[in-house]
């Protein structure tokens, strides 16, 4: 399992919020932060491999966005904001070492955190950073490789893994104010805690579910499920609109 992160932006401060207000960031501390992420993720059995690529770019961190990983091949995407367009073509050599790359190009708009895969389907946001074009995009790619592609109307999130991803029994944690939930009908839903409504997006690693230290009652609810979890306090990254699964592109 290859896990690659980024390290975070001394232009942090200067990265994209859509639904979060603007606050400082403590960038020392998100770069403490980052650095018990990725110990995490190698705790848990990944091959961490950090970049330093994009370091000028203010989001480099969230380096899901960049590009859709499968077992056959990885699909660069192409940013839905003019501030983040760069970032995929700087990882780009990287992923040729483990994959064929192919490319989302503009005017269709995709980003990695819209997509999320189920076996051989493909769950994708269409949201505010993805659009219809991308999707279809998406599809005529990924539909080469075997893959099925659904598109999942989001609103009120910036992406569908805000909104939802799987939990290792692969029912969905789902905060169903964000999304329809009816077009999840072929999935068993369970919804995040009412006061939590940031919690839908959790990351797995093995067997291991990494979620925010601050959700504490969804960790609860998942360990009550009997999945282990581990907390990981990404306060600075949750001020830039990030959530667990942004840091890392992980696959085997």
């Amino acid at each position: 399992m290859i896990a690659l992160t980024h390290q975070p932006s001394p232009n942090m401060q200067a990265c994209e919020r859509t639904f979060v207000p603007v606050l400082p960031i403590d960038f020392d501390l998100a770069v403490q932060q980052h650095a018990a992420y990725c110990q995490a993720l190698a705790d848990c059995g990944a091959k961490v491999r950090t970049l330093a690529v994009n370091a000028a770019l203010p989001d480099c961190s969230f380096i899901e966005d960049t590009a859709v990983v499968t077992s056959e091949v990885a699909i660069l995407c192409s940013m839905g904001t003019p501030s983040r367009q760069a970032e995929p073509a700087g990882i780009e050599q990287v992923l040729r070492e483990y994959r064929q790359v192919e490319r989302i190009l503009p005017p269709a708009t995709l980003e990695g955190g819209d997509v999320m895969r189920m076996g051989r389907r493909l769950l994708v946001g269409h949201s505010s950073r993805t659009n219809a074009a991308g999707i279809a995009a998406l599809n005529m790619v990924a539909g080469r490789f075997g893959y099925r592609v659904t598109s999942i109307p989001v609103r009120g999130s910036l992406h569908l893994k805000t909104a939802c991803t799987a939990l290792p029994d692969a029912r969905l944690l789902v905060n169903p104010a964000w999304l329809d939930v009816a077009l999840l009908a072929d999935f068993d839903l369970i919804h995040v805690p009412p006061a939590e409504p940031w919690a839908a997006n959790l990351c797995l690693v093995g067997d291991a579910v990494l979620l925010p230290a601050a959700h504490v009652q969804t960790a609860e609810l998942i360990s009550r499920l009997g999945f282990e979890v581990r907390r990981m306090d990404i306060s600075e990254f949750s001020k830039a609109e990030g959530g667990v699964t942004c840091l890392s592109l992980i696959f085997a």
